[in-house]
């Protein structure tokens, strides 16, 4: 899904450095969308202002900003990832997959910026490859640079969360507005990296809403790597979006009047990861509220330079093209007769923005609060690789092991969230609208999903279950 970019917001190398929201957006219903429409995708990752030399501390951030952010020390203390290092569970001997148009090239060095100044070892392997084809000379415009920034952002926090796991960056040539030809050419990447066995778990921050799509039989004709995928015990994680309930149409600046969900996430075969808001007591407690910074001032006038309410918010709702999987049953109640997402949720509000460093050509170099469930689903790959490390082996499709864990509750590490929803709020043609969402209850629901994670009880659980 992707956040409308107001006026307001300079996007490039501008003061406001990128306002880059959202996974996807499109046009129309499935209905009546021609044969020949076109499927924008583009990354999720949402920051602005400009850069500062060194990375801003939540006091820093409240002060400047009024909004949270945080370090890499500060979430991994969140998630409870503490236990699981003293044991040696870093990731080691697996590799995350890191799936982005075009990727960034920088990111070697600014992984290597990221580490030194949070004291984390380096990788035990950073390699980027092309599979789907040699991707264009790096030139500085709005796209590059929003993709350059999400795929620092992929990278610097799912090594954040698995330090000693191998990281793969796989890039490829298309941009966000080549219609359904940029879909086929992430399949043909993602099915060489499948078949070569180079990763136990892909993350993925874009999709593509569902009424963009010409046709159902359009979007299963792409589903060929989440079925490889599924067959040789490979793990997908997709974004949700950055809209709530609603998303905008493909001219990225008019929203649907009714709720709607995005694909790949919306796929059975692949887990969808939504957002949630990290909190912490005066106590040092942290807990979690299912994300929504649309109603919040400050955050609004942070990213969009106005008091709003513009959305902003995790994405979840039910599927209009796939019915409810087999794993979801025991959630009828909330489903419905459809798939529903998010299956689980991380970290992602920009009242809560993590650190990440970039220094790619068109924006100014160094550090930068960024948010979206382009953060969330990054750190959700990393405690999926510790789990595949605890299991000795890639888990493959892992919804039906989270659906079972949800029921078990806290005992295997599935944290409720039962505060907040993803309702949002915008003007549109001079009259405010509102598109009612869902909110987050006990159990199941489709602003967080299952949940979210304490790792030290969860990732030996899903290495059991789903191992």
């Amino acid at each position: 899904m992707r956040v409308r970019r107001p006026l307001s917001i300079a996007v490039g190398s501008a003061a406001l450095a990128a306002a880059v929201a959202g996974s996807t957006s499109a046009a129309g219903g499935a209905a009546t969308v021609a044969a020949t429409a076109t499927v924008a995708i583009s990354p999720a990752a949402v920051h602005v202002r400009q850069a500062t030399a060194a990375p801003p501390s939540t006091a820093y951030c409240e002060a400047h900003y009024q909004i949270a952010c945080y370090q890499p020390a500060q979430v991994r203390a969140a998630y409870n990832l503490g236990p699981l290092t003293a044991r040696g569970i870093t990731g080691k001997g697996q590799t995350i997959v890191i799936v982005d148009s075009y990727g960034s090239p920088t990111v070697r060095h600014d992984l290597s910026v990221f580490d030194k100044r949070f004291h984390l070892p380096g990788p035990p392997s950073l390699r980027v490859i092309q599979p789907a084809g040699r991707v264009p000379k790096y030139r500085p415009t709005s796209n590059r640079e929003g993709w350059a920034g999400e795929t620092a952002l992929d990278v610097e926090w799912s090594h954040a969360m698995a330090p000693g796991a191998n990281i793969l960056v796989v890039e490829t040539p298309t941009s966000e507005n080549e219609g359904t030809t940029g879909f086929p050419a992430i399949v043909k990447a993602e099915t060489y990296v499948i078949d070569h066995h180079l990763g136990g778990v892909i993350s993925q921050s874009f999709s593509a809403t569902e009424q963009t799509f010409p046709s159902k039989k359009a979007l299963l004709n792409l589903r060929g790597a989440y079925k490889d995928a599924a067959r040789k015990g490979v793990t997908v994680l997709t974004a949700t979006g950055d809209s709530g309930a609603a998303d905008v149409k493909f001219d990225q600046s008019t929203y649907y009047l009714h709720p709607v969900t995005s694909w790949p996430d919306s796929d059975p075969l692949v887990t969808g990861v939504g957002g949630t808001q990290l909190r912490q007591s005066a106590k040092g407690a942290w807990h979690s509220v299912a994300w929504n910074d649309t109603y919040n001032v400050p955050t609004q006038q942070y990213i969009f330079g106005s008091k709003g309410p513009n959305p902003l918010a995790g994405g979840g709702g039910k599927s209009v093209m796939f019915t409810r999987p087999r794993y979801q049953n025991g959630v009828a109640g909330v489903t419905g007769g459809q798939r529903g997402v998010p299956d689980i949720s991380m970290s992602g509000a920009c009242n809560g923005a993590v650190d990440m460093y970039q220094s790619f050509p068109g924006q100014p170099a160094g550090w930068y609060p960024t948010c979206g469930t382009s953060e969330a689903t990054p750190l959700f790959a990393g405690v999926v690789a510790l789990a595949d490390q605890v299991a000795g082996h890639p888990l493959g499709l892992i919804n039906p092991a989270l659906y079972r864990m949800s029921a078990m509750g806290k005992a295997a590490g599935i944290v409720d969230v039962t505060t907040g929803s993803n309702t949002v709020s915008f003007s549109q043609g001079g009259t405010a609208h509102t598109v009612a969402g869902f909110r987050a209850r006990t159990g199941y629901d489709l602003a967080s999903g299952v949940g979210t994670v304490n790792a030290a009880r969860f990732v030996p659980e899903l290495a059991h279950l789903a191992g």
